[in-house]
């Protein structure tokens, strides 16, 4: 039916090096992602060599130091990558975004010897990771996690369960939260777990909505036993740790939505632009034409927010309100434009003929990972208002 290809996004680089980098990706997103996208996430199938080949291709550390095999990239740059992976395949955006997120504490917190034993590997030796924080009791109130990390002379013992991990029970490794102190957020320490560490077992993955290909599942730890040398920043650091790896993550998020939504847009202008009915095509129509106008605004609204965002973490200035923000508009304008889009298919958006119903499916879950929306209005508040009185 649709006959008009999408034109690919004019985004504002900083460099040429950031302009190839853009064109790799787009021809990575169309040979190797897009074609087998809706046959995968229909069979739940995780597509676990595009990862191998997007380390090989030097993507998987981006906005790392490239001493420890990283890309020197920012963020800016880097979160256009990820909204062009996203608009591909949201399981492949995600992850990248999930393994940028479990790589931060160590290049972030870690120290030099931690750094340069553990970082090429991670960066671009073809490891995926995942991020452990939140548990089955333990969600939005990350601080009050139950997750043991006990101290056993040069070793620490881990026990307890991590839950909504994704790459749960396939990540080569692990960036766990644990606790080794006090109740509360000061009393939590970060760890670096290998994947196939003894006592280390992925359960059943969740049986989800939307991102079938990508596994999300409950990760647990029966005594796993680590070095003091994979404890990453200082005792009682990792809730600061935690989040300052969420302000970034969130941008991440934010990406891969806009990414998504792009995908629906150009499917929907597509649509509307090459069915006919009364004799002309639908994209004639002023209910249609101003509902794929709406969409557009908003696509470009979110992508100007989050790389606002991106560039004062660039400058090294703070950047969590703008997070936030970033966060909770552009994971409601994917749920809203990819919804939007089923409408404009019509009967035609609820199959899975056409890709816009499983691109509203995924949607959802981008409003919930990595804090629902309803905690960034508590996180932007915070910064306009002060902490609430109790």
């Amino acid at each position: 039916m649709p006959d008009r290809a999408p034109q690919p996004v004019d985004r504002q680089l900083p460099t040429d090096e950031a302009r190839d980098l853009i064109s790799l990706v787009r021809d990575i997103a169309q040979r190797e992602i897009a074609p087998k996208a809706a046959e995968e996430e229909d069979a739940g199938r995780f597509p676990r060599e595009v990862f191998t080949l997007l380390s090989e291709s030097g993507l998987l550390g981006l906005p790392y130091d490239s001493e420890y095999g990283g890309g020197d990239q920012p963020y800016e740059v880097y979160l256009q990558v990820l909204e062009e992976l996203a608009a591909a395949r949201l399981t492949v955006g995600l992850g990248v975004s999930v393994h940028t997120l479990a790589s931060y504490a160590l290049a972030a917190y870690g120290c030099k010897e931690q750094q340069v034993e553990h970082l090429p590997a991670m960066l671009g030796g073809g490891l995926l990771g995942a991020y452990c924080l939140s548990e089955p009791a333990s969600g939005s109130d990350a601080a009050s996690l139950r997750t043991k990390a006990v101290r056993e002379g040069d070793d620490w013992v881990i026990s307890g369960t991590k839950a909504w991990i994704t790459h749960g029970g396939i990540a080569d490794f692990y960036t766990v939260m644990a606790r080794t102190g006090e109740d509360g957020p000061r009393g939590i320490t970060a760890f670096l777990v290998p994947g196939d560490a003894e006592g280390l077992s992925g359960a059943m993955p969740e049986k989800k909505m939307g991102m079938k290909g990508s596994p999300t599942a409950q990760v647990h730890f029966d005594g796993v036993r680590v070095p003091d040398e994979r404890r990453v920043g200082e005792e009682g650091q990792g809730f600061a740790i935690a989040l300052a790896s969420l302000d970034s993550g969130r941008l991440g998020i934010a990406a891969c939505a806009i990414g998504l939504a792009q995908a629906a847009l150009d499917e929907a202008v597509a649509y509307a632009t090459g069915r006919q009915q009364f004799g002309r095509p639908i994209a004639d129509f002023q209910g249609l034409r101003f509902m794929i106008a709406d969409m557009a605004t908003q696509i470009e609204a979110g992508r100007a927010l989050y790389l606002a965002a991106a560039r004062l973490r660039d400058a090294g200035r703070p950047f969590a309100k703008q997070a936030a923000m970033a966060k909770l508009h552009c994971t409601d304008t994917a749920m809203k434009v990819t919804t939007d889009a089923v409408q404009v298919l019509g009967g035609y958006g609820y199959t899975a003929d056409f890709p816009v119903e499983r691109y509203m499916r995924e949607a959802k879950v981008l409003q919930i990972v990595e804090g629902t929306n309803q905690i960034q209005r508590m996180v932007i508040a915070r910064h306009l208002a002060g902490p609430e009185t109790r």
